[in-house]
């Protein structure tokens, strides 16, 4: 069993004597450094490692700044180690380059001098924090810095006092940072950093210091882990012989180039254009095996499959969490003697929902067991491919709570141990408050928390050009520190005012897991996009024949008007989806009446019981035709309806080819089959459910009268129906009156989901015009969908819809 580690504080022994004695608190060994102190006169301009990717090594010169600091030297693996202690004004949180000018320097000397002049700075804001320590891993040889146990060097880093009398008011804003500066010894790439936070702690401060924990910069921009390959051990098995549990440190890059975007932008998609594609960047290709199996699972992947998204006709992909988390959070209790903890220990975390960094993209989705540098530049490889290919970036992002835990079993890694009363909501126990289902919840609104995530968010827009945000359990962030809902919550309205931001796509997951449901009510400014889970629960209702869903399935179809027609939002702002993550997939909501989730370890208690679901008449797989063949026909009536509603239609990865959990609606754990896009399956249905699917979106994209960006009128859509209050009734039919393309094609669609075929009369049309199918969901590939419409309906005017059937037909001369 792992134990938690206890609160204990060290010191640091310091004189104002020219040589000094340092020594690390590290427990069980103590590092003795001999110090030597003298002055310089500098000028400085800073780079963080978040703009270095796109700013080289140009001067800011709006961060320049004079001042006098008294410079430490110490000896290190690489030489002398010169450390400055000065003012952090100008300077950003995390580690940043500045670059150092001598007045005194002439041009010849500047060349010689290269490698002093350009130095790292360490930035921390820790308010309640008493004393913060630099702690520092590396080697000569940078390839065993992730193997290091023990720290190389470890520095007392300067507070802004907070008796400091300024005039200046923004001077409040620095109180509670540390920071250092190391000009020389110290590499420029590769290192391995953290900080150890000292302070005290009680029930009325809800604090969680301990500085036996060397923790992870919150605004890291790269991370390294102790391990290279998704789902690998440890190499030190017990916790305590790691810096942190997880094992995660920032790491930084400020030798390699910037990476090249070659004038590459955003494909600025308008949002009535969106097809999105909900998938995971290791399951999506980890059993391709036609690829290299070096980069399989990896951001590298996700580019080599541009031709994939095209042939299905995707326009952007969003992606489960790609921030960096701790995929073997389940492994750390083996042998616990909670059989809560012990059930879950055979599985893995592949969905990722569980943040470690926000800064970071997911180290161990680097190629051939890269690192958290590989890991940025193979991101923006991926970006870039995607966008040169008009694809968009998503991200599904989870700053609800973070991987830490709470004090029962803490992953303790970085936000817990730095400012635990800020970032997390604690109630007047000084316990962790729960409203996400997986113990603790970001404190979002609370301003130092919330400044944190708006810059995470502009990071990753202006670092990585990412296209928008899904956020995970978003009505989260709609609570103030105590719990309660705000009307105007801060930080969703600040994301959408903010300049960057309110120019990509924000979405919302409008839920959380303590009964707050938001669908249609978010907070939005006319801003935010909603996972519309109404959408999803009617349209599977009225498809598997539940009674009295024919008024709310009309509204679906339409974009939820009765949600989201108010002020300016528009039919786009409903994010319309049959199936996503969580849940079943589409051929699993056709196949199970129930869940199946006894591999999960929590005895079935774990996922959504209220599935909406229907098995056609036979629990799981089977043999019988006649039930397959139904089973077929459901999933495209799902997936005709989601590509004809007005909304931004969202597809779950492998749906396009009927993927299997069987029967499983919440796999987070599973780094197998049940979530492993399987390409040997695409490739059988590739002729079948595949093209219907590809068909369907590649239709509704060429198709004006799909995905309007205005609210359609009596005029653009007719209702052929005078059955509205029958609950029995299950039959919908409607026009959408062409009134764009000037040829007068209008659309006729139709849905029915009774036991028995339905006869229905087709609008009559004027001379010289007749309707043709488009498709007919009962017909088997190829004639169930003919993109050309060759096929005449007669003139007498009567389609014959199948049960549980649905066609589209259209207007042509």
């Amino acid at each position: 069993m792992s134990q938690s580690r206890s609160v204990c504080f060290s010191s640091s022994q310091s004189s104002s004597s020219a040589r000094e004695r340092m020594w690390t608190s590290t427990p069980g060994k103590r590092t003795w450094f001999q110090q030597t102190k003298t002055k310089k006169t500098t000028k400085s301009s800073a780079f963080s490692s978040r703009s270095m990717g796109e700013e080289g090594t140009k001067k800011n010169l709006a961060n320049e700044q004079s001042h006098v600091s008294k410079t430490t030297s110490l000896s290190g693996p690489l030489g002398p180690i010169e450390i400055e202690r000065g003012d952090p004004s100008g300077q950003p949180f995390g580690v940043s380059l500045i670059v150092l000018d001598d007045e005194d320097d002439d041009e010849k000397a500047e060349q010689k001098k290269k490698e002093s002049t350009r130095s790292l700075h360490f930035s921390l804001y820790a308010p309640n924090a008493e004393k913060v320590q630099l702690v520092l891993y590396f080697d000569r040889d940078e390839s065993k810095n992730d193997a290091l146990t023990e720290p190389t060097i470890q520095i007392d880093m300067t507070r802004k006092e907070e008796e400091d009398d300024s005039e200046d008011d923004s001077e409040d804003d620095k109180k509670g940072i540390f920071t250092v500066q190391i000009t020389k010894g110290v590499p420029l790439r590769g290192a391995r950093y953290g900080y150890r936070v000292f302070g005290h702690n009680s029930k009325e401060n809800k604090q969680r210091f301990d500085d036996s924990v060397v923790l992870l910069d919150p605004y890291a921009t790269m991370v390294s882990s102790g391990r290279k390959y998704f789902g690998e051990e440890h190499k030190a098995r017990k916790e305590r012989d790691r810096p942190n549990p997880p094992d995660m440190l920032g790491t930084y890059d400020f030798e390699s180039k910037p990476f090249d975007w070659e004038n590459v932008d955003h494909p600025r998609i308008n949002e009535e254009d969106s097809v999105v594609y909900e998938m995971t960047v290791r399951a999506f290709t980890r059993e391709d095996e036609s690829m290299n199996e070096n980069i399989r699972g990896s951001f590298l992947a996700i580019a080599e499959k541009v031709k994939y998204f095209k042939d299905l006709g995707v326009n952007a992909i969003e992606l489960l969490p790609v921030f960096e988390f701790d995929e073997m959070e389940f492994k750390r209790f083996p042998d616990d003697p909670d059989e809560r903890y012990r059930a879950r220990a055979h599985m893995v975390n592949t969905w990722g929902y569980s943040t470690m960094s926000f800064f970071a993209p997911m180290s161990r989705y680097a190629s051939n067991g890269g690192n958290g540098i590989d890991a940025a530049r193979e991101f923006k490889h991926m970006v870039k491919t995607l966008h040169q290919a008009g694809i968009e970036v998503i991200l599904d992002v989870v700053y609800n709570h973070t991987g830490e835990s709470t004090d029962d079993r803490p992953n303790f890694c970085s936000f817990r141990g730095i400012d635990n009363a800020n970032y997390y909501m604690m109630d007047e126990n000084n316990d962790y408050m729960n409203y996400t289902g997986c113990g603790n919840t970001v404190n979002a609104n609370n301003p130092m928390t919330k400044d944190f995530i708006l810059a995470s968010l502009r990071h990753w827009v202006q670092e990585y050009k990412v296209d928008g945000f899904r956020f995970d359990l978003a009505s989260c962030l709609t609570r103030d520190e105590r719990g309660r809902p705000m009307e105007s919550p801060p930080l969703i309205r600040e994301i959408a005012k903010d300049p960057i931001l309110s120019k990509v796509k924000l979405i919302a997951e409008p839920w959380d897991a303590a009964g707050l449901y938001q669908v249609g009510d978010f907070p939005n400014w006319d801003q935010w996009a909603e996972w519309n889970g109404k959408y999803r629960d009617t349209c599977r209702r009225f498809i598997k024949g539940t009674d009295d869903q024919k008024k709310d399935f009309a509204d679906s179809l339409l974009g939820s008007s009765r949600l989201y027609r108010r002020n300016n939002r528009k039919p786009f702002h409903s994010i319309n989806f049959i199936t996503a993550h969580d849940g079943f997939t589409l051929n699993d909501a056709v196949s199970y009446q129930s869940k199946h989730n006894h591999d999960n370890g929590e005895n079935g208690n774990d996922g959504a019981n209220d599935n909406e679901s229907w098995n056609c008449g036979q629990e799981g797989e089977t043999g019988d035709a006649n039930i397959n063949n139904l089973r077929a026909r459901q999933m495209k009536n799902f997936l005709m309806a989601l590509f004809v509603s007005q909304g931004t239609p969202m597809l779950l990865m492998g749906d396009e080819y009927g993927h299997t959990r069987f029967g499983n609606n919440n796999t987070y754990g599973h780094d197998d089959r049940r979530n492993n896009f399987q390409w040997m399956e695409m490739e059988k249905y590739k002729e079948t459910r595949f093209r219907f699917c590809s068909n369907m979106i590649k239709f509704r994209k060429a198709n004006p009268l799909l995905g309007r960006k205005e609210w359609l009128d009596d005029r653009k859509c007719i209702w052929h129906e005078d059955n509205w209050d029958n609950e029995e009734s299950k039959f919908i039919a409607f026009t959408l009156v062409d009134d764009i393309s000037g040829n007068n094609e209008d659309l006729y669609i139709a849905f029915n989901a009774h036991e028995y075929m339905v006869q229905a009369s087709l609008p009559k049309i004027e001379d010289g015009m007749s309707w043709h199918r488009i498709v007919d969901t009962n017909l088997t590939s190829p004639d169930d969908f003919d993109f050309k419409g060759s096929q005449r309906i007669g003139s007498e005017g009567i389609y014959n819809i199948s049960e549980w059937g649905a066609v589209i037909l259209q207007k042509k001369r």
